[in-house]
């Protein structure tokens, strides 16, 4: 029923113009609108700017970090090259080094073989020399003895020479020389 009689009057009370109404209102907006300038918006500007500013310092020390992590990422990659090419070339050394000393021990060992085949082909003439030396003496007594018997007497030293240069003359000790 009220909402029919307001409707009938020509509208809402709320939307009638009450001066003193409206006057209190703006009053109470004003002194609303101070106080929250005061005390509010200021306070809460400050804490927006300090927050800006934060983010904003967070920002460029990001950006810092970034950068700075390239450079190092970038030095760590430099390290890491120069680290391989000086392995690569302490590997090289190393190689060249190996095989210098394999070729040293190479021809050492060779000289040393040399010299022991050279020491071994002088200890078998020696031998050779002696063996050939014992043999003929063993001849040259055997002749003696021969004769001794064969004759029955005892030779002088001259006639042991004699006999003893025909019997060597006459064995051939060319092959067991010409060998050695």
């Amino acid at each position: 029923m009220f909402l029919l009689a307001q409707e009938e009057s020509g509208g809402s009370d709320l939307i009638q113009v009450v001066p003193g109404l409206m006057i209190w209102t703006l009053v109470a907006f004003g002194i609303t609108f101070f106080v929250l300038r005061k005390y509010a918006f200021g306070p809460i500007q400050r804490t927006i700017d300090e927050r800006r500013e934060r983010i904003r310092k967070a920002v460029e020390e990001a950006d810092r970090a970034r950068n700075e992590s390239r450079e190092l990422v970038e030095q760590h990659r430099a390290l890491i090259a120069q680290a391989k090419h000086e392995a690569a070339e302490i590997l090289a050394e190393a190689r060249k080094i190996g095989d210098a000393q394999i070729a040293r021990v190479k021809d050492e060992s060779e000289v040393e073989r040399q010299r022991r085949l050279e020491e071994t082909k002088r200890q078998i003439d020696a031998e050779t020399k002696r063996s050939l030396e014992l043999i003929r003496a063993e001849v040259a007594e055997l002749t003696l003895e021969a004769t001794a018997r064969v004759t029955g007497k005892v030779l002088d030293a001259e006639d042991q020479r004699r006999l003893i240069d025909e019997a060597i003359a006459e064995l051939d000790f060319s092959a067991l020389e010409r060998s050695g």
